[in-house]
């Protein structure tokens, strides 16, 4: 018989948290594996980069984007406070872009998920981001933090490494 009166609680939720400290605890121990963006995204769509100021450099084949950047391409957004752009170097590969590296508040948002960090590093032709420093990754009640978060956009998979934590809400609310 179950207890009703005042502080009487249901065993369910007192397992559902006992799992989810124990799943936590697995995850805090070594790179949690996730699932990122469950829509697949292709990395060979267009770029679409809006920011406040553009400084280009011929030496090093770079570009600059300042203020309020947002970058999008297919349903996949990226924002931050600065992003250089990078180049792919050689004679076949005019305009070819290598890899976008963003700082100051950089989040990335692919479908109902949203991660957030200090720095993101986007190689394009791989199809990978790498996003390092005080990581938030969110996917719909939970979330989960740690010191870097690797995101393969091809797969719709993903890596949080470092001392990594998580919130879990039982029964899928």
């Amino acid at each position: 018989m179950t207890p009703k009166g005042k502080g009487a609680v249901d065993l369910r939720y007192v397992l559902a948290f006992i799992m989810a400290l124990g799943l936590a605890g697995i995850a805090a121990a070594q790179g949690a594996q996730i699932a990122f963006g469950g829509l697949s995204h292709d990395s060979s769509l267009p770029i679409e980069i809006s920011a406040d100021q553009l400084a280009v450099d011929q030496a090093d084949g770079s570009a600059t984007f300042k203020g309020n950047v947002l970058i999008g391409q297919g349903d996949m957004r990226l924002s931050a406070a600065h992003v250089r752009v990078e180049y792919v170097t050689g004679a076949d590969s005019t305009g070819q872009i290598s890899r976008l590296h963003a700082s100051g508040g950089v989040t990335l948002v692919n479908g109902a998920e949203a991660a957030e960090a200090r720095q993101a590093v986007y190689a394009i032709a791989s199809g990978t981001v790498v996003m390092t420093g005080d990581v938030i990754l969110t996917q719909g009640a939970n979330a989960l933090s740690g010191d870097k978060l690797t995101v393969n956009l091809s797969s719709g998979t993903g890596t949080m490494d470092g001392r990594v934590k998580t919130i879990l809400q039982p029964g899928g609310q």
